[in-house]
C-alpha cells in the first residue's frame, strides 16, 4: 500500500504550496496523486503474471505573474520537495508569459471539498490476488469449454488525489476502479473480445465475459472477405465507445471551440432525438469523480440533448476566456488537450440487442474498432479498423463472419444516421476516463478497405 494516506496527501499538497509561495510564487497549485494498483495477466489460458505497485506523485504549478512553470516529482522527502520548488521557481522566471492567463480557480464554498466516499468501493480496495486469480480462472474456464485460448488481464486500483492552491482550494478524494478484459482466440483463426469496468470489482461477472469472448471466437472462424462500401451497421458498445471518446476529444472541449476546430455549436443538430450525451462525475454507473485535477467540483454537463448540441466542458483557463466558471474538467498541468469529458454517459434507448440486429436487411454487426485516428477534426472524420468480431447480417439474421474492414467515416454523419439505440449499456474504459454507452444501429457506415488474411 502507498505510504501516503488521503489526509496526508492533502497536508503534503498544502506544504508544497507554502514552499512555493516562500520561493516567490504569486500563485501556486499542488496536485498529489497516490495509487495502489494490482494486475493479474493471463495468456494461453494460463495465469502468468501477478504484479502490484504503489506510486505517489507531486505536481507543482508555480506561477510568477503570467509566467507558469510545471514540475513534478515522485519524492516526498524534504530534499525532494525542496528540489521540486527550486526547479519550478527557476523555470518560471525564464518562460514566456501567457498573456491571457486567467489565474488559478477559487473554491465554490468554504472548507475542504471531500470526495473520500465518492466512487470508493471496499470490494475493490480490499481485493486480493486470489480474487483476481478467481476472475481469471472463470474467464479461462469459459474458454476451455469452447476449445479456445484466453488472453487478458484483471486490473484493480485505489487512487487518491489531493489539490491545494493559493486561491483557497482544498480538495481530497479517494477512488477505486477495476477492469477485466479478455481476447479469446480459436485454433481456426477466430477472435472474440469482452470487457467490463467498475468502481466495485465484485460486480464484474468474469464467467459471463469469458462466455461472451469465447462464443465470438468460435463464431468468427473461417471469415470471408466482403467488398468495401457503405453498409448499415449495428455497433456493439465496444465500438460505440470510440465514437464517444473521439467526439469528446475532437469537439466537446471548450479549447477546441476556442481554437475553431470543434464541430460543437449550441443548437446544432448532430443526431436524432434518441441521442443524448452528458458528462457526469457523480453517476454511479461510471467511475465517479468528485472534482477535477484543479480541485474544482465536477458539474454535470449536457453535451447533446435529443440530438442537439448544448454545451462543452471547461477548465479554469478556458472558462476565464469565456467569462465562465470551470465545469470541473481540468486535466493535470501542463495540459495540451484542454478540458476533457472523462465521465461520459450516453442515454439508453428501448431496443433489445436482438431487435437491433433484426432491423438490418443487409448489413454488418461490428464488435469493436482499433487503431482509430482523426482525419478531419472539424468534421469528426475518423479512420480505423474493425476487430474481434465482424459479421454479415441478412434479413435480420447473422449469416457468418467477415474479415476485418478498414473504414473512413464521419462520426457526426454516423450519429445523424442512428435509427435505433440499445436499451442495455456497458461501462468501459475510455481514452482518459470511463464511458457508459449503449449499442447503436446506424443507417450507413463507409468501409474503404478490406483484408484478405
Amino acid at each position: 500500500m502507498s505510504d501516503t494516506s488521503p489526509l496526508e496527501g492533502l497536508a503534503l499538497a498544502e506544504d508544497v504550496v507554502r514552499r512555493a509561495v516562500a520561493a516567490g510564487a504569486t500563485e501556486a497549485e499542488a496536485l498529489v496523486t497516490t495509487e495502489d494498483a494490482a494486475l493479474t495477466r493471463f495468456a494461453n489460458s494460463e495465469i502468468h503474471q501477478n504484479v502490484a505497485e504503489s506510486n505517489v506523485g507531486v505536481n507543482l504549478r508555480f506561477i510568477i505573474g503570467k509566467r507558469i512553470a510545471v514540475m513534478s516529482t515522485g519524492r516526498t522527502d524534504d530534499e525532494g520537495l525542496r528540489a521540486l520548488v527550486e526547479r519550478a521557481a527557476a523555470t518560471a522566471r525564464i518562460v514566456e508569459e501567457l498573456e491571457d492567463w486567467g489565474g488559478l480557480p477559487a473554491p465554490d464554498g468554504p472548507g475542504v471539498l471531500d470526495g473520500l466516499e465518492a466512487g470508493c468501493a471496499t470490494g475493490t480496495a480490499e481485493a486480493s490476488p486470489e480474487f483476481r486469480a478467481d476472475g481469471a480462472r472463470a474467464v479461462i474456464a469459459a474458454a476451455d469449454a469452447q476449445g479456445v485460448l484466453a488472453y487478458g488481464s484483471f486490473a484493480i486500483s485505489t487512487e487518491g488525489m489531493a489539490v491545494a492552491n493559493t486561491s483557497g482550494i482544498r480538495a481530497n478524494q479517494l477512488r477505486t476502479s477495476s477492469q477485466l478484459l479478455t481476447v479469446h482466440m480459436s485454433p481456426d483463426g477466430g477472435t472474440g473480445y469482452a470487457e467490463a469496468v467498475a468502481a466495485d470489482a465484485t460486480t464484474i461477472d468474469a464467467a459471463a465475459l469469458g462466455r461472451e469472448a469465447a462464443a465470438k471466437a468460435r463464431a468468427t472462424e473461417q471469415a470471408v472477405s466482403l467488398p468495401a462500401g457503405d453498409y448499415p451497421v449495428v455497433l456493439e458498445e465496444y465500438a460505440v465507445l470510440d465514437i464517444a471518446d473521439m467526439l469528446g476529444y475532437l469537439g466537446f472541449s471548450a479549447l477546441a471551440v476556442q481554437e475553431g476546430r470543434s464541430f460543437a455549436e449550441p443548437g446544432r443538430r448532430i443526431g436524432p432525438e434518441t441521442i443524448s450525451i452528458w458528462d457526469d462525475g457523480a453517476d454511479p454507473a461510471g467511475l465517479p469523480m468528485a472534482f477535477d485535477y484543479e480541485g474544482v467540483r465536477k458539474q454535470r454537463v449536457t453535451l447533446v440533448e435529443n440530438g442537439l448540441c448544448r454545451d462543452v466542458v471547461y477548465d479554469a483557463q478556458t472558462a476565464s476566456r469565456d467569462g465562465r466558471r470551470s465545469t470541473g474538467h481540468g486535466l493535470p498541468a501542463p495540459n495540451p488537450y484542454g478540458p476533457f469529458p472523462i465521465n461520459m454517459v450516453m442515454a439508453a434507448g428501448h431496443t433489445s440487442r436482438e431487435d437491433l440486429v433484426a432491423g438490418l436487411e443487409r448489413g454488418l454487426l461490428v464488435t469493436r474498432f482499433h487503431y482509430t485516428n482523426p482525419v478531419h477534426p472539424k468534421l469528426a472524420i475518423v479512420t480505423g479498423m474493425t476487430r474481434d468480431g465482424t459479421f454479415l447480417v441478412e434479413d435480420g439474421k447473422i449469416v457468418g463472419p467477415v474479415r476485418n474492414l478498414r473504414y473512413t467515416q464521419s462520426y457526426l454523419d454516423a450519429l445523424a444516421g442512428v435509427s435505433a439505440v440499445g436499451r442495455e449499456r456497458k461501462t468501459l474504459r475510455g481514452f482518459l476516463g470511463s464511458a457508459v454507452v449503449p449499442a447503436l444501429r446506424i443507417d450507413a457506415w463507409t468501409f474503404t478497405g478490406t483484408t484478405e488474411h
